[in-house]
């Protein structure tokens, strides 16, 4: 493992986050697959491996934070971070609860909070951290949480870059706009609709979009960009109209 560079994947076995893991795979990575579901993890792990490909499956918990500090002390030290777990319940303000705001802001951004810190203190210079944010950053109807969440993604992101950028450690987010995931498909119809109805090419993103900003920010080559968010949208956030 250590003459190959070593990724980690948070919520790796679906959606973005698989698409994340086959494409750093691709790329040459050994990369650990951290998810709570087990199954999907260990098939994703499989076809990896069935390529020839190099990787591992962690069940953790991100909210537990002995658990999480305690598979990165066993750990090497991560060449690459991707902060992409995260949760989002589609509810108009009204109905959004104080523990539905707590339980998104624990798991979208606390957890990642936690992880990084773990990683940062043992990452060497060229290392690189990409959190996934959110279009929704900018506002969106029906994700007060969620969106409130992402951008404290972006706030972290910038400010960390601050921190570490003398370490030669590197960080940025990459911000999703409608992308075709099953978190997508939880949405009613209706819903979903309206959603493409706002976007300027008429149709949602695929994961492998997304893949490929994180793969194109991980890369040693790009080693002088740090504190961004690129959008990977569709072009959804230049008309500024939330969805």
């Amino acid at each position: 493992m250590t003459s190959t560079p070593l990724a980690l994947v948070t919520g790796g076995a679906s959606g973005i986050g698989r698409a994340i893991v086959e494409r750093l795979a691709e790329d040459g990575f050994h990369v650990i697959i951290l998810d709570l579901a087990r199954e999907r993890s260990d098939e994703l792990l499989a076809a990896l491996i069935a390529k020839g490909q190099k990787g591992e499956s962690r069940t953790v918990d991100i909210t537990d934070e002995a658990a999480v500090r305690a598979l990165i002390a066993e750990l090497p030290p991560l060449d690459v971070l991707v902060n992409n777990a995260g949760i989002l319940k589609d509810q108009p303000f009204e109905s959004c609860t104080a523990a539905d705001f707590r339980r998104t802001y624990e798991v979208n951004v606390i957890a990642a909070f936690i992880l990084t810190q773990a990683a940062v203190a043992k990452m060497r210079p060229g290392a690189k951290v990409v959190n996934i944010a959110s279009r929704a950053y900018l506002g969106a109807r029906n994700q007060i949480d969620y969106a409130a969440s992402k951008g404290a993604v972006v706030s972290f992101t910038r400010a960390l870059a601050m921190e570490v950028i003398k370490r030669g450690i590197l960080v940025n987010a990459v911000a999703p706009g409608l992308i075709d995931t099953p978190m997508l498909r939880g949405f009613t119809p209706d819903r979903i609709a309206a959603q493409l109805a706002l976007q300027p090419t008429g149709k949602a993103g695929r994961p492998e979009d997304i893949a490929n900003a994180v793969a194109f920010l991980a890369a040693p080559r790009t080693d002088f960009i740090t504190g961004q968010v690129l959008f990977v949208d569709g072009g959804k956030s230049l008309g500024g109209s939330a969805a």
